[in-house]
């Protein structure tokens, strides 16, 4: 179960890493206006699966 949340949450880090990449690509306006918010969500995700990451390493290592 611990194992599917974890690739939950890298999928969603790599959505939010492609669209940073598609975000600095377009440049412009959208860029300034988007590229702090992705930046800010990307090291979120990357916290969070992280989290879990060393959650199921814990669990995991206790049995």
């Amino acid at each position: 179960m611990g194992w599917i949340v974890l690739v939950i949450c890298l999928l969603a880090l790599v959505s939010v890493l492609i669209w940073g990449v598609v975000t600095m690509g377009i440049g412009g306006e959208y860029n300034s206006k988007w590229s702090n918010k992705i930046m800010r969500y990307r090291v979120f995700l990357q916290a969070i699966a992280l989290l879990v990451f060393v959650v199921i390493l814990a669990i995991s290592s206790g049995n």
